[in-house]
């Protein structure tokens, strides 16, 4: 297998698998937490204007809070990515990883007792809320900087179906990243298909599936041997010192 290769397929893996959580996580926000995205915000804005415009059955307060906790999230995602600049990539997308996972195990536990029906307690509704939105933010920030095109895991995939249908052959294009555009798309209606059924066992469950989907990004991601580093530039034999710049 070249380098190259070996390198960029675990974390086209990760980043797809972790697609997948998306889906799952916006499935028990908007189905469990009373119609609020805490993954995808172009939607969440949508709700929140609605709810500022009297919508019944929308909530200004759910939807707020949700987009404040990611931006929180995302500000600590690129503290942490300016933080351990120096520590090297793997270092870096294994502790957002890890801290992705916590925040989901943390609202895993923060839903038992929530009662979907009557979205009581509130303090159980608004803590699942902050805390997955938060674990998206983060997530999403780290993505960013990560730039891998088509997989964006949490931005909403209207740029994705329109890349696959301007760049195809109908359109007079070549298809390129034409199987990683569809397993992102796919992967996203998987998930919020999985976290829907699950929803109706009550919000812990798809939470703590969602979770083993990010430790199994983690685990693929971390399992390649980190390649060596290129061999610095030699000074000439004997010389023992740095070659002088000549001219």
């Amino acid at each position: 297998m070249q380098p190259g290769r070996a390198q960029n397929d675990p974390l086209s893996f990760a980043l797809l698998t972790l697609t997948g959580v998306t889906g799952l996580v916006d499935a028990v926000s908007f189905l469990g937490l009373g119609h609020v995205f805490t993954a995808n915000m172009t939607g969440n804005v949508v709700l929140l204007a609605f709810a500022v415009a009297g919508t019944p059955g929308l909530s200004m307060a759910r939807s707020s809070t949700s987009l404040v906790a990611f931006l929180i999230g995302a500000a600590l995602g690129g503290r942490l990515a300016v933080t351990m600049a120096a520590a090297g990539r793997r270092r870096w997308l294994l502790t957002v990883a890890v801290s992705e996972a916590l925040l989901l195990v943390s609202a895993a536990i923060a839903s038992i007792g929530f009662d979907i029906a009557s979205a009581t307690p509130p303090s159980r509704l608004y803590a699942v809320i902050v805390l997955t939105a938060l674990a998206m933010g983060l997530r999403n920030a780290t993505v960013r900087r990560l730039a891998v095109p088509d997989l964006t895991t949490t931005v909403v995939l209207t740029q994705t179906l329109t890349g696959v249908a301007a760049d195809s052959s109908v359109a007079g294009g070549d298809n390129p990243r034409l199987g990683r555009r569809i397993a992102s798309v796919a992967l996203m209606f998987a998930g919020a298909a999985i976290g829907a059924l699950l929803v109706r066992r009550g919000l812990a469950l798809p939470l703590i599936v969602g979770v083993v989907g990010v430790l199994v990004a983690t685990v693929a991601y971390a399992d390649v041997p980190t390649p060596p580093p290129a061999p610095a530039s030699e000074s000439p034999a004997g010389s023992g010192r740095t070659p002088t710049k000549v001219g």
